[in-house]
């Protein structure tokens, strides 16, 4: 793991956690990236790790999760996306690149679409197209349906540190894929105390969000951004199954043809190791250097002097 500083940001309701990477120059521009539905800000660590200091990365814990757990209700979409911003404006007064992960996507869309004024150009990563849900499921039954087995964990209990790492390691999608940035980013979901640690997520928040995920508003958001934007989709799924959320037969019914999204297909991964495995990594790094180098923000002093912060040492 790399240094990283711990920063808190005021939103509605309370303050907003985050964790800054930063640049190796000051001036470096800023990228903002957002987590997925049962994910935290560490999950971004692999990434910050292959942006070698040629930007300074800030990823929020998403309200519900981690540590902005504490963070009460409404939440939501579009709850997300107004933290984001504030988070953005906290930074200064300039436009930042925007990027997500799964549901982070959907909320880096609809962001950009409720917030034109704070974010540039947006990488969205395996996730962020939706599709309508299917007319006959409850919203329980769609929540099994998307997120059954993360849904599972949120209300299990573990003895200790080492059994919440070894019911990590024994999922597919991390089969030879494990790190010390892995251990880090599932070791921050933890809390309570032995024998009875568990997820910080929230089981309402995780709810809400999802369910939130086909609404009309968030789902059309790909098809109004009024910035450029890139989606690279993982070739295989979420247990590493060789159908992934997208292929391009998915994609082309999508119909995104005059919208400002292109999609990317990225081979080799899954939809986790996409972000936090070094091929999916540092595709994701290079093009957020790309982006950031076309039209982020300068980090400066500004934006670290608007947030109470300090710094957590190597991991």
């Amino acid at each position: 793991m790399i240094p990283y500083e711990e920063i808190k940001v005021p939103v509605a309701g309370g303050e907003l956690a985050a964790v800054r990477w930063p640049a190796g120059d000051p001036a470096a521009p800023v990228v903002v990236a957002l987590h997925g539905i049962t994910a935290n800000a560490l999950s971004w660590g692999p990434v910050a790790r292959l942006l070698a200091g040629r930007v300074t990365l800030v990823a929020p814990d998403l309200r519900g999760r981690a540590g902005s757990s504490g963070l009460p209700g409404p939440y939501g979409i579009a709850a997300h996306a107004d933290d984001v911003a504030a988070l953005t404006e906290s930074l200064g007064p300039d436009r930042v690149v925007l990027a997500g992960h799964s549901m982070g996507a959907f909320v880096a869309a609809f962001a950009a679409v409720r917030h034109p004024e704070r974010f540039g150009p947006l990488l969205l990563v395996d996730g962020g197209i939706g599709f309508p849900a299917p007319v006959h499921l409850s919203p329980d039954e769609l929540m099994t349906a998307v997120i059954g087995p993360a849904m599972d964990r949120l209300s299990m209990t573990f003895a200790d540190r080492a059994a919440y790492r070894a019911f990590w390691q024994a999922h597919p999608a991390f089969a030879g894929a494990w790190s010390d940035e892995v251990d880090a980013y599932i070791q921050r979901d933890l809390t309570g105390t032995e024998p009875a640690l568990r997820s910080t997520c929230r089981i309402e928040a995780v709810r809400t969000d999802g369910i939130g995920l086909f609404d009309e508003e968030v789902l059309s958001a790909v098809r109004r951004l009024p910035v450029e934007a890139t989606l690279l989709w993982a070739a295989r799924g979420l247990m590493d199954e060789e159908q992934g959320l997208y292929d391009e037969k998915r994609l082309a019914a999508a119909d995104l043809a005059g919208t400002r999204l292109t999609p990317v297909a990225v081979r080799d991964v899954n939809h986790y190791t996409v972000l936090t495995g070094d091929r999916g990594g540092r595709e994701i790094a290079d093009r957020l250097v790309a982006y950031a180098r076309q039209g982020g923000r300068r980090s400066g002093s500004a934006g670290a002097a608007a947030v109470r912060d300090h710094e957590v040492p190597r991991r």
